[in-house]
């Protein structure tokens, strides 16, 4: 393997703010931001303005997150014509920045291909760079599409020591580190842009603590933060010892330039004061579809969201987030009863509404539903009802909240929570009509779970606890419950876990313990609803397989169940 190195000492003279730093130490500033996937002009315009911040804040060295330059994940913008230049371009804009070294992710394209690299700056020059080498092909990266595999080592000294660059994926794999060790480095600097999963940051923390009590080796890791799309960055970066303590850990789901000193002689960092909050799962939930959905509302430049509020719990816990997310000012909710909507259901949405002083509307759908069963009577010649009338409330209700969104410029944000979308227990072009789904990757039982959190929040509760506690209903038929057409949801949840989570097939959950008939017909549901999944709208992923991009199954298919 061929190695590139910079040996210069980056000499730089520390700005009048660190009369506090001994000389013998180097200050990191980790610049856990959010950089907007496109916008390459306001990113480093951010990249200026935090590295002049670390700088009078006595920092020696800034480090960005993982292509922060371009934002994370480009997709197909990578493949521009135009990227090249713009991104040089970028980059000469940084030029004029004395006094601190800068570490920027970014694209790099030259004759030998396109590389998801990083720079290392510094008073106007460019010190080298470093092309990742491990390109991961999983879940929802598919960097292989796009970018070329590095080949290089990239080591820079720095006031008395050695730094090694890595990015992201190449810590997760053994060897990157040891050939960095073995060249004598003593300091690995990690950019990266991790996405979140329910218990990510206790496996990087695993990982980071293995690594460095491995190589006896401090590594500094820093990680993106914000939503993008369907994905959200949970930031939570972290500086180990040479022995796997953490010295330093970055707040989650927020920006933060956080400082970690290094004691050159010793090799040691300082240690904050004090620690972020440990969040529990519910929280850490919680955190990232309010930082998916504020990110994705905001970035799309809509003025609010409507929501369908019905009464029941999948929509009263979407009310929440949505009002955590954006404020009240910019949520709007429309109630839209049918003769099958019960008094409690209007009593409930209205309750909440008013706890969370949002506009309330009720639009009854009768005329509506009247007006098209009307128009296909005589199509339907006569033919007895069943789940097409039912569906028609649900469509109805699906261009009433379409409308609104054409008229005033609102996103409508749907309601299916994950055990819905996996078994097709929605209509298309009704409640699934909408631009992006809060709970598209939250079970059912998970959403009992969020919305109990939440009311031991605050003192009143925001969600009635009515709400919780009932049947759950789609309420398009008389006294109609969830039960009559699917498994209680946590018998239907677990099966869910282990064939869309875990992808385990018939037989191996059967030998789990559930019913072999009742696994049989749940992922017949599954199967049968690829249609419908590839129509839905995006949501925030939280788990370690949502619906989307890293599930990818071909709508027709003759694949059996037992499979």
């Amino acid at each position: 393997m061929s190695k590139d190195t910079d040996n210069s000492n980056l000499t730089a003279e520390n700005s009048a703010n660190t009369t506090n730093i001994p000389p013998n130490a180097v200050t990191f500033a980790l610049a856990q931001s959010h950089f907007l996937v496109g916008d390459i002009t306001a990113n480093a315009d951010k990249m200026r303005q935090l590295a002049i911040q670390a700088r009078d804040q006595g920092a020696d060295v800034i480090i960005f997150p993982e292509l922060a330059l371009l934002g994370y994940p480009p997709q197909d913008l990578l493949l521009r014509p135009s990227l090249s230049g713009r991104i040089k371009s970028a980059l000469s804009t940084l030029s004029d920045i004395q006094d601190i070294v800068m570490i920027v992710g970014y694209p790099h394209v030259d004759h030998h291909g396109t590389f998801n690299s990083a720079a290392i700056l510094h008073n106007g020059h460019q010190k080298g760079f470093y092309h990742k080498q491990f390109l991961p092909n999983y879940g929802v990266f598919d960097e292989r599409r796009y970018f070329d595999k590095g080949r290089n080592q990239v080591l820079f000294d720095y006031k008395g020591i050695t730094i090694g660059l890595l990015i992201c994926e190449d810590l997760w794999e053994k060897t990157p580190i040891a050939d960095l060790k073995q060249q004598g480095v003593d300091l690995i600097v990690s950019l990266n842009a991790s996405p979140f999963e329910v218990d990510k940051q206790n496996v990087r923390k695993a990982m980071l603590t293995k690594r460095s009590r491995e190589h006896k080796m401090p590594i500094v890791y820093v990680n993106a933060v914000g939503g993008q799309d369907d994905l959200v960055f949970d930031g939570g970066s972290i500086v180990t010892q040479a022995d796997g303590s953490i010295a330093h850990e970055a707040s989650r789901f927020m920006d933060q330039l956080m400082l970690a000193t290094l004691n050159v002689d010793t090799c040691k960092f300082d240690t904050q004061s004090k620690a972020p909050l440990t969040l529990s799962r519910e929280s850490e939930m919680y955190q990232a579809l309010v930082v998916g959905l504020r990110d994705y509302v905001n970035h799309s430049g809509f003025t609010g969201v409507l929501v369908g509020l019905s009464g029941g719990i999948d929509s009263a816990l979407t009310l929440c987030i949505a009002v955590d997310a954006l404020g009240a000012d910019k949520v709007y909710a429309v109630m839209m009863p049918y003769e099958f909507t019960s008094k409690i259901s209007l009593e409930d949405a209205q309750a909440q509404a008013r706890r969370l002083n949002v506009s309330y509307t009720v639009c009854p759908i009768f005329d509506a539903v009247e007006g098209i069963r009307h128009t296909l009577a005589p199509l339907f010649n006569k033919s007895p009802a069943d789940t097409t009338e039912e569906n028609i409330q649900a469509r109805a209700r699906g261009v009433i909240l379409m409308a609104l969104s054409n008229k005033f410029g609102h996103l409508v944000i749907t309601t299916g929570n994950k055990s819905e979308m996996a078994v097709g227990y929605s209509t298309l072009y009704g409640d699934m009509a909408g631009g992006f789904d809060v709970l598209k990757d939250v079970y059912k039982s998970q959403v009992y779970n969020l919305a109990s959190y939440r009311n031991r929040l605050e003192d009143t509760p925001v969600i009635p606890e009515r709400v919780i506690t009932r049947p759950p209903s789609a309420e398009l038929r008389p006294d109609q419950k969830d039960q009559d057409s699917l498994p209680d949801y946590d018998v239907l949840d677990g099966i869910l876990t282990l064939y869309v989570d875990e992808d385990m097939g018939y037989q191996a959950i059967v030998d789990k313990g559930f019913d072999a008939d009742m696994v049989a017909k749940v992922i017949k549901m599954v199967d049968n609803s690829e249609h419908k999944r590839r129509q839905a709208p995006i949501g925030t992923k939280i788990s370690q397989r949502a619906f989307g991009r890293e599930r990818r199954y071909p709508l027709v298919n003759k694949w059996s169940v037992n499979g």
